[in-house]
């Protein structure tokens, strides 16, 4: 915990930005019946049945000292899945930097490994050598930044019935666009001295 409260004190760095990333699934729903629509007085009133037509997975990678995140609706959620959005984060969403502070759960597909599984030993070690990676601990997903950013995209996006893998592309796409606009920052304020005063109780005692 302490390793990631620390990673984020650091002042923005251009040339080593911290990314956070996680990932989400969400279920399409497709409507049985025609909705009825919003009317004056009268709210727009949907059929409580519906058709479960699978699941997306949504990649999320959030720099919250720039206010940027990407975003990118995909079928699956494998070790290749992975390693191909960190090759591209690497490659093209960050290509000038000389070093990316990767901060992330971890989830058994989120290694080193699994860019070994997708390419070849050469390419998985270059890409492995612009990566500076701090996992949050078991339990603490919370300090992710990236989840916090997904519980938002939940919040203001997906909230309803989304039929389909294309309705859900254009839909984050809109939200991400729009977000990425006016820049929203996170202002992370939960320090390394916060922590060992409100959690306290988490921390070994040592006897005298």
């Amino acid at each position: 915990m302490e390793d990631v409260l620390e990673v984020y004190q650091r002042p923005y760095n251009p040339e080593q930005p911290v990314v956070c990333m996680d990932e989400s699934s969400k279920q399409h729903l497709k409507e049985v019946r025609m909705p009825l629509s919003l009317k004056p007085g009268t709210p727009a009133r949907f059929d409580t049945e519906y058709e479960r037509n699978g699941t997306s997975n949504i990649f999320m990678f959030f720099e919250p000292l720039a206010g940027k995140r990407y975003t990118d609706v995909t079928d699956t959620r494998t070790a290749i899945d992975w390693a191909l959005q960190i090759q591209d984060m690497v490659d093209n969403k960050y290509s000038a930097a000389k070093c990316i502070t990767l901060v992330m759960d971890n989830l058994n597909t989120h290694m080193g490994g699994s860019l070994y599984k997708a390419f070849s030993p050469s390419e998985a070690q270059r890409i492995l050598s612009k990566l500076e990676i701090h996992y949050t601990p078991k339990h603490g997903s919370w300090l992710n930044m990236a989840e916090i950013e997904l519980s938002i995209l939940s919040r203001q996006c997906m909230a309803r019935r989304i039929p389909d893998q294309i309705s859900m592309k254009k839909e984050v796409a809109a939200w991400q666009a729009e977000r990425n606009l006016n820049p929203k920052k996170m202002n992370w304020q939960f320090t390394t001295d916060d922590a060992r005063i409100k959690l306290n109780k988490l921390y070994p005692t040592l006897e005298e």
